[in-house]
């Protein structure tokens, strides 16, 4: 043999035996056996595959900012039933950053939402445009001590704030629902609408001050608290009449809260408070576009968070106004059912929304009793549930799902764009570690094998039938 080509093959043999493989790290969870701890065997590389995802650690688009959940009054209570030690390590699994969800980011209500135990403000004295009966002394029974606790585990961690419904005396009704529902409010039937677009806040101007008053000793009394408050979303669900706590603003309405009241109150103040438009649950951005192009509303509004129907609208949101935060602020919550058909619903609402500009992604009740309902009638699902009789603590589906992808994409990870059988996939590049972060969804009964091609390392493993999968390949 030709002594050069000797010498090339040799060299060619001894580069391949001495290259590492990437080292993988992957979890895999079905209906019946959940985050199971996988070995990745490369020798697997030689068999043929179903799935095939190439991806390009340049092809880098929005970053994650995070994940979480709402801490909600019912949730504490639940909590309570189980014992000390049983109620730590629920925490534990939600915000430890080293073998929980490693929540990082998570949403309250300022006074009462659906999951509160009861209707209240901060502050029912009507007329008090003043505010000198405000108050956050009903928070420090449940959600501060939720809060507190979160905070003993993860120190980071970020919390955001938007009300369901004003002090009541601060609407037409003066009452906390809009909608009338004897079966569980006593609103009387007049003041009862689903119409949109028709603001049930008193827009006039000493409410406007007061409310936006409101806001900034919110935030005040919780950082005296040791809580920051990092962002506050302006209205939960703004177009709809419930009959639970809420309040429609008509979208103009809105931008005049925003731009002529509350951004001067916070700058006034020197809050550092991001202000974002949220919670937007109807798909049109003409809602979004109302709102925004109020005089300056745009320069005090950080982000946009979307839930429900509001997903339609996140697309073109994020081409419209490409500098925009963008948020998911409230997952889907289902109907008690708390199965993986549930889960399978989620994993596309999660891929829809990164797919479309989302940095960050919120479940909504972490946990609940088994009954699942609120004190409006809704019965809803959870990531933890608590049987209020047996004190059995269950571990739903949605947990699992959660944690597939909060617990492997750190903050500040970027979203890739991947090609090829990307239907059920999403991938994600933390370039501290140069980790990338696959989530893949084999949505069949049978097992089938994908190939991971990323920047040209070759990744091979066989997928369980519906089967959630995290792959987090570290490259050479």
């Amino acid at each position: 043999m030709n002594v050069f080509k000797y010498s090339a093959l040799t060299l060619l043999v001894a580069f391949s035996a001495c290259k590492k493989q990437p080292q993988v790290t992957w979890v895999s969870s079905t209906n019946d056996n959940v985050w199971v701890e996988k070995t990745y065997n490369p020798s697997e590389e030689n068999t043929a595959t179903n799935l095939s995802i190439t991806i390009d650690t340049q092809n880098q688009e929005q970053e994650v900012t995070g994940f979480g959940g709402c801490f909600n009054e019912l949730g504490w209570d639940a909590l309570a039933m189980v014992t000390p030690e049983e109620k730590q390590q629920i925490l534990n699994d939600l915000f430890s950053q080293e073998t929980g969800c490693k929540f990082n980011v998570c949403r309250m209500p300022i006074g009462a939402n659906d999951y509160a135990v009861d209707w209240y403000s901060h502050n029912e004295t009507a007329e008090d445009f003043a505010m000198s009966n405000f108050s956050i002394d009903r928070d420090k029974k449940r959600l501060i001590p939720y809060i507190k606790e979160a905070q003993k585990i993860n120190p980071e961690i970020e919390v955001w704030a938007s009300p369901w419904c004003p002090p009541s005396w601060m609407k037409h009704s003066k009452h906390y629902a809009c909608k009338s529902n004897p079966e569980f409010n006593d609103l009387p039937i007049e003041w009862s609408s689903t119409e949109e677009l028709v603001s049930r806040f008193i827009m006039e101007p000493e409410y406007l001050e007061s409310y936006a008053l409101y806001f900034s000793k919110f935030i005040k009394a919780y950082d005296n608290e040791g809580i920051e408050i990092s962002a506050v979303h302006v209205q939960n669900e703004p177009n709809s009449a419930q009959n639970f706590p809420s309040c429609v603003w008509k979208p103009q309405d809105l931008g005049i809260f925003i731009a002529d009241y509350l951004g001067p109150k916070l700058k006034a103040e020197n809050l550092d408070t991001d202000i974002w438009l949220g919670t937007v649950e109807r798909p049109q951005i003409e809602r979004v576009d109302d709102v925004l192009q109020y005089k300056n509303t745009e320069d005090y509004v950080t982000g946009v968070g979307f839930q429900w129907a509001g997903k339609g609208a996140i697309e073109a949101v994020h081409a419209k106004y490409p500098d925009m935060q963008l948020m998911q602020t409230e997952t889907e919550c289902g109907d008690g059912s708390n199965d993986w058909k549930a889960a399978e619903y989620t994993f596309n609402l999660m891929k829809h929304y990164f797919e479309n500009g989302a940095n960050s992604y919120m479940y909504w009740n972490m946990v609940l009793d088994e009954t699942g309902k609120s004190q409006w009638g809704w019965k809803q699902n959870s990531m933890i549930s608590i049987d209020s009789k047996t004190k059995a603590i269950k571990y739903n589906p949605e947990f699992y799902l959660m944690k597939h992808l909060s617990a492997f994409v750190a903050p500040g990870s970027v979203k890739l764009a991947a090609s090829g059988d990307t239907n059920n996939a999403l991938a994600f590049y933390n370039k501290a570690n140069n980790e990338v972060t696959v989530l893949a969804y084999n949505n069949t009964s049978e097992a089938q094998e994908l190939a991971l091609n990323i920047n040209n390392e070759i990744v091979k493993v066989a997928l369980d039938g519906k089967s959630f999968n995290t792959l987090a390949v570290s490259l050479n």
